[in-house]
């Protein structure tokens, strides 16, 4: 993605799907969505909130590139765009290596730790 948009136009994008994923709710409508599209009325059943608040997270989501919508008849149809989650994705596998390094310096020090009780009871 690095060779195609601007550094800056990378990180909008990342604070954008941070923050629209942040509010707990837009986060459950994600992960409804995450088994197929469904109608706003469906999404809004699932979910203790009345249907116009619903579809204000909605526009949230669709805002911040996370959703797409189509018409069906009456009916709005919400489904997941994958391109912003597989960025976000990326965005966090580049710290991946990171955190097993880190968990690994962890275990050796538990490791450790374990090895001298062990050796203290001995005694």
């Amino acid at each position: 993605m690095t060779s195609i948009y601007p550094i800056g136009h990378i990180l909008l994008v990342m604070v954008e799907t941070f923050a629209a994923l942040a509010d707990p709710t837009r986060l459950r409508i994600v992960e409804l969505l995450r088994a197929g599209p469904r109608p706003v009325g469906e999404i809004s059943d699932r979910l203790p909130l009345p249907q116009p608040q619903v579809s204000k997270h909605l526009r949230v989501l669709r805002d911040a590139g996370l959703v797409d919508v189509r018409p069906q008849a009456q009916q709005r149809i919400y489904g997941l765009r994958a391109a912003p989650l597989r960025e976000l994705n990326e965005w966090i596998e580049r710290f991946r290596c990171i955190w097993d390094a880190r968990f690994e310096q962890l275990d050796d020090l538990l490791a450790e730790i374990q090895r001298n009780e062990e050796e203290e009871k001995r005694r």
